[in-house]
């Protein structure tokens, strides 16, 4: 039905590994896997097997849940994308979750890492890691302009005054250090 790699830490690992709770529902635990250190598992590479035909409407939701937190969606496959890379940022263990496999699951012990069979309309955006980063790196980029502008910054009255070529004296900084370094851009994604 389905695979999973965890890049750098296991080799392709298939449904066996996972404890199936019902028709359209597995489990991984990660004590099982990697122990406690579990929020050191970073990615997860999920793919449809060959032999598996999954419905176009239907999509493979994969949710990852820290220990005293519920189930949070990290991303899914469909038949028209069927893999994916997905990065796991691990719930904070006071954070609502959004899929509940079992009463019992309500205050789990371990991380766990679920997959589901579900309707795609229902479903978040699938690039959710994708528009996470995003968001950081905005944050990020818009953090270095305003600790550079304030720099330059002056005060009259009420107001922040700024030299009018501020804004291309920043770029043209944040370019070059970008061309100097090829780290730099990283450095604001993570």
């Amino acid at each position: 039905m389905f695979g999973v790699v965890f890049p750098n830490r296991s080799f392709p690992m298939d449904i066996s590994s996972f404890s199936q709770i019902d028709t359209f529902h597995w489990v991984l635990d990660m004590n099982t896997f990697v122990g406690e250190a579990y929020d050191q598992v970073r990615e997860l590479c999920i793919f449809l097997l060959n032999s598996f035909t999954l419905p176009p409407d239907k999509a493979l939701a994969v949710y990852i849940q820290a220990p005293g937190s519920a189930f949070q969606f990290c991303g899914a496959v469909t038949l028209a994308r069927p893999s994916a890379v997905l990065s796991l940022a691990w719930p904070d263990p006071t954070g609502d979750g959004q899929l509940q496999l079992t009463a019992a699951d309500a205050a789990p012990l371990s991380a766990k890492i679920g997959v589901s069979v579900e309707d795609l309309a229902t479903l978040p955006s699938l690039d959710v890691a994708a528009e996470k980063k995003v968001e950081r790196l905005a944050m990020k980029v818009g953090e270095n302009l305003f600790n550079f502008m304030q720099s330059f910054c002056g005060v009259d009255g009420s107001k922040l005054v700024v030299p009018m070529d501020i804004l291309d004296r920043w770029f043209k900084k944040f370019q070059e250090r970008a061309k100097r370094d090829p780290e730099y851009l990283k450095s604001f994604v993570f």
